[in-house]
């Protein structure tokens, strides 16, 4: 089996991963449609999941990175799916919260418009624009990593795993794995560094969970819908 045939297998995994993490907040979303109140649940993790997919596509298309329909496939159904869970925050969520979320997503759009009108216009080589589009990409899919740390700090002093479920946390770390080993294959150091530091985060949440398992209580009161949601998801590739 030839180098790319691998890389295309490793890739369709990971698209099914990944997949499977932006799909994992649904469960919140119909309770927040049922209940027609987005109460304490933060829409910023929503938001930042939205930009890192726009550069993911971005990243992907041939005129800046050849040869990467997979990323831009995953990421490409990530906007249309986290646009669907902006869409029900701002439907759900306060006069104060909607301007906040809209001031944001303005924000998204002109950024993301500058970087499209720069690469196209300063950088006339396939290298060039990967390294620029491929570094932010690095920066906010570590950004977005990174956001499960409030969570295992809440574990640890809790010593509960009770608010980070082991499935989402294993589906992470094989995610992380997955996309690393594609980012080898034909070595893509921008693929490579995000989910790298993704599946280290992910096998930490693991330990965490093997560590403080037996310690978690059966029964717990339930602490504030804020300080338990869990991000959408890691970085798509």
């Amino acid at each position: 089996m030839t180098p790319d045939a691998i890389r295309n297998i490793v890739g369709i995994i990971g698209n099914i991963l990944t997949f499977g993490l932006f799909v994992s907040p649904m469960p919140t979303f119909y309770k927040i449609w049922k209940s027609k109140d987005m109460e304490d649940f933060s829409p910023i993790p929503y938001l930042a999941t939205l930009m890192n997919c726009a550069l993911w596509v971005f990243y992907g298309m041939p005129f800046v990175h050849p040869k990467s329909l997979l990323i831009v496939t995953i990421n490409g159904f990530g906007l249309v799916v986290e646009a669907f869970y902006i869409i029900m925050c701002f439907i759900f969520s306060k006069r104060k919260l909607r301007m906040k979320m809209l001031g944001i997503f303005l924000v998204e759009v002109a950024f993301v418009a500058i970087v499209i009108l720069v690469v196209m216009l300063a950088f006339h080589t396939h290298e060039l624009r990967t390294k620029f589009v491929g570094s932010l990409c690095v920066i906010f899919g570590a950004i977005m990593y990174g956001a499960p740390l409030s969570v295992m700090k809440l574990v640890i002093r809790t010593k509960s795993v009770k608010y980070m479920p082991f499935f989402l946390s294993f589906a992470g770390f094989l995610n992380g794995i997955d996309w690393t080993i594609y980012g080898f294959i034909h070595f893509d150091i921008f693929v490579v560094l995000p989910n790298g530091i993704g599946a280290l985060l992910g096998l930490a949440q693991l330990i965490l969970y093997g560590y403080y398992y037996r310690s978690t209580p059966k029964e717990e009161e339930e602490k504030p819908k804020a300080e338990l949601e869990l991000p959408t998801t890691t970085s798509s590739v």
